[in-house]
């Protein structure tokens, strides 16, 4: 006969007076963790206590029950309604719902304590975030949900800000299968289609990291802290019906606007005005862009100017103003340093006083008639208005032979590149001539492919990469005094020998700056430009200009050292290693001419060991992939990555590809053929593929987004894996 199961009984629940209750030592709590005391007792004081307390009978010595009760398990509760009891809110004889173990159990006290918090699971994410969102919807705002729960606004806000994202990413996420960094990426765009898209993308990647999502996500927007959004401002643009995508997780500079076209048309609308006004000062021509392009000044005369004088009033705040600075440091001259409310106020005076001294120059207005005023954005999102250039075919004719340039500024640059947005140009109402520098006329259009074949890089183009080549050779030489000699001494060898044409001196050698016409939006923000900037600037601040005598007896006294380095630095200037376009009429370079500085700055290249990798150059989607054929892009991913990686591209779209080629190729060191050295470009008879003259090894296995091996057949992975 089969024995019958045992029941399972459980201990009786009752009501006990609070004060016949007291604190166990069995409870195995110590450390305080979680919602504190304060925050319970309000919470039971709202909705009352949803869960008993777990009591045992206390004995005396003799075993008998007391009637009083322990509590091995609950006693943050039991502690937050002594607070409530304290507050006078609950009365002392109240009854609080127990569940009474028997005094003879065989369970101990500290196993009933132990087993009440590790036998809870914790309210998975997933599900706060939808109680919130169900809350919301009954009626009960975010101020309200933040008070019941003891959390602030901004955490409820997150919170139903996750249960917004796409229903199919957080059934991965309530599986495990995405983490919560992740899902609080995906909040940052509302577009469900799009949230899905970008999953689909990364979710099989080497990279889905939070930030990669947040900025595929964000990839067609703009940054609220773009200058350009700074320069519209942000309530503008959204006042124009622009929307503002927000991260309520971490800090995002005031978000992202969605609508690039929308911003442009705004800040040109601004420029335009801005340009209008200025117009009225009487200059011949404004040149207007959101950016301007590295040395955007050179070969221009800059007008001089005279500061304009300070008013009566003027001068007596600046007076008000210094003599208070020098009895401040007058009083506290005897302390090692000042008060921290001193040294503040001295800093206030000081950039008062500034404000007052930096006068507006003063020009004449015979100069305004023929010279003109760039305008710009700089970096912080201000109007930058760079006044008095004139351009040589303005210049007075009876002026032109004295002319010598002074006060022109080759090394001028202005913000960051960037579009306008507008038409070429435009006639103001007092005549002056107002054009955009941002765009460029007649530029030709993005490159497509025909029939697939392997075309010429376009001309242009090839001039931008060797500007980018120029400027990091000139960088190069500025810093190899040895090479720069060596350089000087091949041009003077060269002019000593095969010319005869040397006059008006004993000595026909100089350096002529050599301005790049064709050059890519971000020359000027690329690392050597900066070098070069640095070390012009530092030795500008160095040199006595302007003295002729002085100068000679500084360089007469200069070090060795100092010496060539100076040489180098002045030599650089003149470096060409642009490919420009030949003119077989004599205007220009010839075809030999071309050919021969071509070879000449591998020569220099050579010799200084340059790396355009390490120079910054990378194979970027707007500086090239964009502007080249489909067949070139698969080009530089097969050299770069094998003939499996370029096969699961072959299929895109050509935007889509370059934007995928781009992410493929970085740090891969990939060149194209007029940035790698020549030396280097051919080992043993074999191209060398990508970098300076690294052997291109078996490519690394390559996690590819899964849209890209969507449409192949399975024979395609196959021949990847086995490259």
């Amino acid at each position: 006969m089969a024995k019958a199961a045992q029941k399972v009984t459980l201990s009786p629940s009752r009501d006990i007076p609070f004060n016949k209750l007291a604190l166990s030592q069995s409870n195995v709590r110590r450390i305080k963790a979680g919602v504190s005391v304060e925050e319970l007792a309000e919470d039971i004081a709202r909705r009352g206590l949803l869960q008993g307390l777990n009591v045992r009978p206390m004995l005396d010595a003799e075993g008998v029950e007391t009637g009083m009760f322990e509590i091995p398990a609950g006693g943050r509760r039991f502690q937050a309604l002594s607070l409530l009891v304290k507050q006078k809110r609950l009365a002392k004889t109240a009854p609080i719902p127990c569940i009474v173990r028997d005094a003879a159990s065989e369970i101990l006290a500290e196993d009933d304590s132990l087993a009440e918090n590790m036998q809870r699971v914790a309210l998975h994410p997933l599900d706060q975030f939808r109680a919130f969102q169900a809350l919301r919807e009954k009626g009960q705002g975010e101020e309200a949900i933040a008070a019941a729960f003891f959390v602030t606004p901004q955490i409820v806000k997150q919170r139903l800000k996750i249960a917004c994202v796409a229903p199919a990413l957080l059934e991965v996420y309530a599986e495990d299968g995405m983490t919560l960094e992740q899902l609080m990426a995906f909040t940052v765009n509302p577009d469900h289609a799009r949230q899905v898209q970008v999953w689909d993308a990364v979710k099989n990647s080497w990279n889905k990291e939070p930030y990669a999502i947040r900025r595929m996500l964000t990839e067609t927007s703009v940054r609220a802290s773009d200058r350009r959004a700074i320069f519209v401002g942000v309530d503008a643009y959204e006042a124009a019906g622009g929307v503002v995508l927000r991260d309520l997780f971490q800090g995002d500079d005031g978000g992202w606007l969605e609508d690039p076209a929308l911003l442009d048309r705004l800040v040109a609308e601004k420029l335009q005005a801005e340009a209008d006004s200025l117009a009225s000062e009487g200059w011949k021509w404004i040149e207007v862009a959101t950016d301007l392009p590295y040395g955007y000044s050179h070969g221009l005369r800059r007008l001089a100017g005279d500061p304009a004088p300070m008013t009566d009033e003027e001068s007596a705040a600046h007076a008000v103003l210094l003599a208070e600075y020098r009895a401040l440091e007058e009083e506290y001259s005897g302390q090692d340093e000042y008060p921290e409310e001193i040294d503040a106020r001295l800093g206030q005076l000081e950039m008062a006083m500034e404000a007052i001294e930096q006068r507006p120059l003063i020009y004449d207005e015979a100069e305004i008639a023929r010279a003109g005023v760039f305008m710009t954005l700089d970096r912080d999102g201000s109007l930058a208005v760079y006044r008095g250039y004139v351009r040589p075919e303005d210049e007075p004719r009876e002026e032109t032979a004295v002319q010598d340039g002074d006060g022109a500024d080759p090394m001028g640059q202005g913000g960051d590149v960037g579009d306008s947005g507008w038409n070429p140009s435009s006639i103001s109402a007092v005549g002056t001539v107002i054009t955009s520098g941002g765009k460029l006329i007649g530029a030709e259009p993005s490159v497509e492919e025909d029939d697939g074949a392997l075309k010429p890089l376009p001309e242009r183009l090839v001039m931008e990469l060797t500007a980018h080549r120029t400027l990091a050779l000139r960088e190069a030489i500025g810093r190899s005094p040895d090479v720069a000699l060596t350089l000087l001494l091949l041009k003077l060898v060269t002019d000593t020998f095969r010319t005869s044409h040397a006059s008006g001196s004993c000595l026909e050698a100089s350096v002529r700056h050599v301005y790049m016409s064709a050059q890519a939006p971000d020359l000027k923000d690329s690392v050597v430009a900066k070098l070069v900037d640095e070390r012009h600037a530092a030795w500008e601040a160095d040199l006595p200009l302007g003295d002729d005598a002085a100068l000679w007896d500084y360089l007469t006294v200069l070090d060795q050292g100092s010496r060539l380095a100076l040489l180098a630095h002045c030599l650089s200037f003149g470096i060409n290693a642009l490919h420009e376009k030949v003119n077989p009429y004599g205007a220009g370079i010839s075809a030999s001419g071309l050919t021969r500085r071509m070879a000449h700055a591998d020569l220099v290249a050579r010799a200084v060991d340059l790396d355009m990798v390490e120079a910054g150059w990378e194979p970027r989607v707007d500086g090239y992939l964009n502007r080249v054929p489909k067949a070139r892009i698969l080009d530089a991913v097969r050299e770069a990555k094998g003939e499996g990686t370029a096969q699961l591209l072959d299929h895109l779209k050509k935007g889509e590809m370059a934007t995928e080629a781009e992410r493929l190729l970085k740090g891969s060191g990939w060149l194209p053929e007029v940035l790698r050295r020549v030396d280097l470009a051919v080992r043993d008879g074999e191209a060398i593929a990508e970098g300076q003259g690294e052997d291109a090894g078996e490519p690394e296995d390559v996690d590819l987004p899964a849209f890209l091996t969507a449409d192949l057949p399975d024979s395609a992975a196959s021949m990847m894996a086995a490259e």
